[in-house]
């Protein structure tokens, strides 16, 4: 009997001692940053460079402090994964998840696959949690998503004492030719659970291939800066023009072309794909909603047929049928995207993604 007692306690003891690990963190600056045009910003973790900060419109330049679509790369083989980070506002809203809008999420390469590991959930604006815990003490490969409704200001990665922390061994996702994606609210990531699941970051996935968020919520209207920030992408392998949601018939009538020939000067044989604005669930019941999305979608689709019988070639488009699915459930509110949106808005637009890369 004590015999037992003993050794329960011992095993007690044990599992205290294990759970009571040491957590060494780490400055993630010293891993590598993915989905950003440009380093020269003001904080690291920011989408728009510095010199912008006085030629964008206040509220494009405020969104362009969000992380949406930047991630960390890094290799580990810690039992456990630790985040520590403090969020830039603190944002909080009443259709999405605080884990969407200023959470991160853990990926790794599970058989060959990126595959998703668990979420940090925050509590605030400075936020410590454990990621995961109890795995075997193997060699990952590991991709974070940051926040797509909220900044960075800081970030660390906590590992066992005595595990590696290190530089990423493999390749992936590929950064060369990336995709430059360019929209709104829907762009941006409005309005998935978690980071992972923004639409920008799912094609990303599938593709294995570097993608650039440039979504603006609620201000994709055709900023000249943004075009030409854009354009200077050393290397791209496609441009995507999802900003009818945003966007008003004139806007796309008066200076669309404008936007693109800023895109295509620069690089004359990258394909473009322009997009129409989603036909919201709404639109069955609110008829001037539908209306407006109409004669959205009529001026976008005036554009390309103005630029195809101007002799482009390497142009794409995607219309909006089916895009949300036919049952009305692929939102939160009506318009911003759940998971499920998410997911349906990709399987939508894939097809014409992978025909112009190939």
């Amino acid at each position: 009997m004590i015999r037992n007692t003993l050794l329960a306690f011992s095993a007690l003891l044990m599992s205290c001692y294990l759970h009571a690990q040491e957590i060494v963190f780490k400055d993630a600056s010293a891993f590598p940053l993915y989905g950003q045009i440009s380093d020269q910003t003001n904080n690291r973790y920011e989408r728009l460079p510095s010199s912008l900060e006085n030629v964008s419109r206040e509220d494009v330049w405020y969104l362009g402090r969000h992380s949406a679509g930047l991630f960390i790369r890094f290799r580990s083989n810690s039992t456990s994964i630790h985040l520590r980070w403090e969020s830039t506002f603190n944002n909080t809203m009443n259709h999405m998840t605080d884990t969407g809008t200023k959470g991160l999420d853990l990926y790794t390469i599970h058989d060959g696959e990126w595959r998703y590991v668990c979420s940090a959930r925050p509590v605030g604006k400075h936020n410590e949690c454990a990621v995961i815990r109890n795995m075997d003490p193997e060699y990952r490969e590991y991709m974070l998503y940051l926040s797509l409704y909220d900044g960075v200001t800081s970030l660390e990665i906590g590992v066992d004492e005595g595990s590696v922390l290190g530089q990423p061994e493999v390749d992936r996702p590929s950064r060369e030719k990336p995709v430059v994606m360019y929209g709104t609210s829907i762009l941006q990531g409005g309005c998935a659970n978690r980071p992972g699941m923004a639409h920008t970051n799912i094609i990303s996935r599938r593709l294995d291939r570097e993608v650039y968020n440039l979504g603006f919520s609620g201000n994709a209207l055709l900023d000249m800066e943004i075009a030409e920030l854009m354009a200077s992408v050393e290397d791209p392998g496609l441009y995507v023009l999802d900003y009818v949601p945003n966007a008003s018939a004139k806007a796309i009538d008066e200076i669309g072309e404008q936007f693109f020939r800023i895109i295509r000067d620069a690089h004359p044989d990258v394909p473009v794909i322009f997009i129409e604005d989603p036909i919201f669930p709404t639109c069955l019941f609110d008829k001037e909603i539908l209306k407006e999305v109409t004669k959205k979608n009529i001026a976008q689709k005036r554009l390309f047929q103005k630029l195809k019988k101007a002799g482009e070639k390497k142009i794409y488009y995607i219309a909006a049928e089916g895009m949300m699915g036919d049952d009305g459930e692929a939102t939160v509110d009506g318009c911003h995207l759940t998971d499920l949106g998410a997911v349906r808005y990709v399987e939508h637009v894939m097809p014409v993604i992978k025909r112009a890369l190939r």
